[in-house]
């Protein structure tokens, strides 16, 4: 599915304010079905670096496909399956070094390869540019269906082992890589996946970039609100931080008395949505709040914070003010929005591969990772009611009892125990986070090492150096090409 940025004009007119202004809205994208409000949202803080526009045909990017095992692990298992892969070789003279961008639970493009700093850094060292798909997602499909017996095969460990047979097949099967060294780079899970691939395979790899990267493997993560609420304090300002507060304590008391054709009415809510199944509010208020001023939080820059707190102030009352940001989010405006938990479970019980990304990556939250954005803190003005509960009941009506909180909690801690959470204990990865990112508290900060990026957000580094980067970004930057002069001259 896509979630891509489209240009709403929004003219404010509302008590003798107008400006124009920018408002990212989630749209219909490519599955069959119709996509969940709260899945829409979902991905957008899982999205992929976004797409440049123009760059795509600038080079000649081919896409291959290379064939990996079903299981690493299982010698007797046989099956094999092919993961796609896009080159680009504008660059490349023989000996030249491969540089891997890995994906993560997104559908991998050509734009990844053909701009930025790393395809700059590519371009100084002669390198080979790859942009490797991750199994499960896009096109990489290693079974027929996405039935939970099936779902057994995605797991972080297969998908370094992914990565580990990929560069050992290209230095085999290309003469001219047969002694190259390897560059990595990843945004969010997939900075990740290249932290987790130099602690599992660090003779393939000579250095990488991560920006961005929950290190910590997390069941409730509660501290992606309160990272939220700072954001749009210190960018939105006491003001804003206030109304915004305000309407959520109404919308609350509007969930807590009952009140649900009210909540209906202002909300554009389908007549499905029951207020008195607690399943169904808090789908509707992980929407509101971790959705909503979650996402623009995540990919804020520049003055948007600020706009939209002149938007949202700008309306006569906050309880208009937060169903105004729903409908612009939503582009709603004809029709009604399904907020109810049914809906999201029976998007998510589809077995094909029809809804794309979702249905695997919330297996890897239920098996492995966490990750589950939630309202337990106090120290956020969103509510609390979307609680670590609404999660864990998805995870058990999705893949069964198995998946009960405690087993969760297990599960989880494995992966910490694997990888070593906050010490994974791994050289020649630099580090970056955006001090704003709702994501970085997951992370390595500036004693461990990271480059923190003042005010920036999540990935937001991925552009060549440019007038208008930051001093601090443009440092950023720099470091980042150093470094990898020095990991190849080793």
């Amino acid at each position: 599915m896509k979630l891509i940025l489209v240009i709403a004009g929004v003219f404010l007119t509302i008590i003798a304010y107008t400006q124009a202004f920018n408002f990212p809205t989630l749209e219909k994208d490519k599955s069959t079905n119709e996509t969940p409000p709260f899945v829409k949202v979902l991905k957008k803080l899982h999205q992929g670096p976004a797409k440049a526009t123009g760059f795509a045909n600038r080079a000649q990017v081919t896409t291959e496909w290379i064939t990996q095992k079903l299981d690493h692990f299982d010698s007797t298992q046989t099956e094999t399956w092919q993961m796609r892969y896009m080159i680009n070789d504008e660059f490349f003279k023989p000996g030249g070094p491969m540089f891997i961008y890995v994906g993560g639970e997104w559908e991998i493009n050509a734009s990844g390869i053909t701009y930025g700093i790393f395809v700059d850094l590519a371009k100084e060292h002669n390198g080979m540019l790859f942009y490797t798909e991750q199994r499960y997602y896009g096109e990489s499909r290693p079974t027929l269906d996405l039935r939970l017996e099936n779902l057994k095969y995605m797991s972080v460990k297969q998908s370094l082992a992914d990565l580990a047979h990929f560069i050992e097949y290209q230095r085999e099967t290309v003469d001219e890589l047969a002694n190259s060294k390897v560059i990595m780079a990843g945004a969010s899970y997939a900075a990740t996946m290249v932290v987790w691939f130099k602690k599992l395979y660090p003779q393939l790899l000579n250095g990488g970039w991560a920006s961005s990267a929950p290190l910590m493997a997390k069941v409730n993560f509660l501290e992606f609100m309160e990272v939220t609420a700072k954001a749009w304090h210190l960018l939105g300002g006491e003001e804003c931080y206030q109304h915004i507060e305000n309407a959520f304590l109404q919308y609350d008391e509007m969930a807590k008395n009952k009140r649900g054709a009210e909540l209906k009415a202002i909300l554009k809510l389908c007549n499905e949505f029951d207020v008195y199944n607690d399943l169904d509010v808090w789908t509707l208020f992980s929407i509101l709040g971790m959705g909503i001023f979650g996402g623009l939080a995540q990919y804020q820059k520049d003055n948007d914070i600020s706009m939209y707190c002149n938007y949202f102030m700008s309306f006569g009352d906050d309880v208009s003010a937060l169903a105004n940001f729903l409908f612009l989010a939503f582009g709603l405006s004809e029709g009604c929005i399904d907020a109810t938990y049914k809906n999201v479970l029976t998007f998510h019980m589809d077995t094909s591969y029809a809804n794309e990304w979702a249905r695997p990556f919330f297996y890897q939250a239920c098996n492995e990772l966490g990750w589950f954005h939630t309202s337990d803190s106090k120290n956020q003005p969103f509510s609390r009611n979307f609680p670590l509960e609404l999660s864990m009941a998805l995870c058990r009506d999705i893949f069964g009892s198995l998946y009960s909180q405690s087993n969760i909690h297990q599960l989880v801690e494995a992966t910490n125990d694997v990888f070593g959470g906050l010490d994974p204990q791994v050289e020649n990865i630099y580090m970056t986070h955006g001090s704003l990112d709702p994501w970085s508290i997951l992370g390595h900060g500036e004693l461990e090492g990271a480059t923190i990026l003042p005010n920036a957000s999540h990935c937001q580094d991925f552009d060549s150096i440019s007038p208008s980067d930051s001093p601090e970004m443009r440092r950023s930057k720099e470091r980042l090409a150093e470094l990898v002069r020095e990991w190849l001259a080793d």
